[in-house]
């Protein structure tokens, strides 16, 4: 019997190596937004370096003006124990995302992690931009 045991473990082992705690993930949703940035709720989208809260994602969805040319959007839902759902917010800086529940920063130009407790970058999403039309979606 104890043969039989040490037979299946690396098989019982190596089943469960490729399970994840699908908890632990910012769900998915579809994006497909439209954006004129010469509409008034937009005007900020009109500098480099202006950005805007904008409704959709899982949480909401943090828009960048990069460059003239160049946009980003970042999902607002925490990366950090994402089950609390926790929407991340821009600091009075303008530079730094900042999520209320664990006090995790990201950079707004990228959603790159700065200082955690959270481990990864916050989830982006495809940009186009004909001007003055902007296009977020995945």
């Amino acid at each position: 019997m104890r043969l039989l045991w040490i037979a299946l473990l690396p098989i019982l082992l190596s089943t469960c190596s490729g399970c994840k705690d699908q908890s632990n993930l910012v769900p998915n949703v579809p994006v497909n937004i439209s954006i004129n940035i010469n509409q008034p709720d937009f005007f900020n989208l009109t500098v480099v370096s202006g950005w805007v809260y904008v409704t959709g994602g899982s949480r909401g969805i943090i828009v960048y003006r990069k460059s003239m040319d160049e946009f980003v959007a970042i999902e607002r839902h925490s990366s950090y124990q994402p089950a609390d759902q926790c929407a991340v917010v821009v600091n009075a800086d303008g530079i730094i995302l900042q999520d209320p529940c664990s006090a995790s920063q990201w950079l707004i130009m990228d959603g790159s992690l700065v200082n955690g407790p959270a481990s990864a970058p916050l989830r982006t999403y495809q940009t186009t931009f004909t001007n003055p039309m902007l296009y977020i979606y995945n």
